[in-house]
């Protein structure tokens, strides 16, 4: 299949979210006078994915999630603290984290002479754009659809039918989505009837109810995919 246009998930994807948000953490949690151990980390992944999940169900706003997570994690240990401000100090910090997944650069660049390039993430406009610029990434990619700016967040059939409606000349044909998250890229693209490219670099185990058209361990084996457009 000659696909033209590649829509790529962000975090886990290209950039390396892991390692950007335990840097961050650790920053944030050493400038607030705590050491931030494993323990710690496990609370607030605990809160984080919860709410999360609240809200991709949803059930709370975008807000809810960043104002509450922080100071949810604190209150866990008997402590009260501003989430609000907690939140903006880390926000700051992760806009600053730019760690490639490997093959990300290599990919994009050569992806992009052939191809159109798309960013679609479930993030906050203006961490996920700056990150982008600092990682060197942004050049290859004619524009970024984040689901703070959209409104929707993925699966949703709004997300997409957005991002769609926003890419002169879009094909559901000649797309192909590229994400490592099956519930949110993989089923998106299920529910817009575009074909997707499952990234699974840990080898978890698959879904019978969410089928990707492919599945690739690295970023890489994209080229056997993506042929170059004659």
């Amino acid at each position: 299949m000659s696909y033209k246009i590649l829509l790529f998930d962000l975090d886990d994807t290209l950039l390396d979210f892991g390692a950007n948000e335990t840097d961050s953490l650790n920053k944030l949690f050493q400038q607030q006078g705590h050491t931030f151990s494993d323990e710690l980390f496990g609370i607030y992944n605990s809160v984080n994915k919860q709410l999360w999940s609240e809200y991709e169900n949803g059930n709370i706003g975008l807000d809810d999630v960043l104002n509450s997570r922080f100071s949810d994690t604190m209150l866990r240990l008997g402590k009260v603290v501003d989430g609000i401000e907690w939140e903006n100090l880390y926000r700051e910090l992760l806009g600053n984290g730019s760690q490639h997944m490997e093959g990300a650069l290599e990919v994009c660049q050569s992806l992009s002479v052939s191809h159109r390039l798309f960013v679609i993430t479930n993030g906050i406009t203006q961490t996920q754009i700056k990150r982008m610029k600092l990682s060197g990434l942004n050049e290859f990619f004619e524009d970024i659809f984040d689901s703070q700016s959209i409104g929707f967040q993925k699966p949703s059939k709004e997300f997409f039918n957005y991002v769609m409606s926003h890419i002169k000349d879009f094909d559901k044909k000649e797309a192909l989505i590229i994400g490592d998250s099956l519930n949110t890229d993989i089923k998106g693209g299920l529910l817009s009837g575009i074909d997707t490219c499952w990234i699974n670099r840990e080898l978890q185990k698959s879904s019978a109810e969410i089928q990707s058209t492919y599945t690739i361990k690295s970023l890489v084996e994209l080229y056997d995919i993506c042929t170059p457009i004659q």
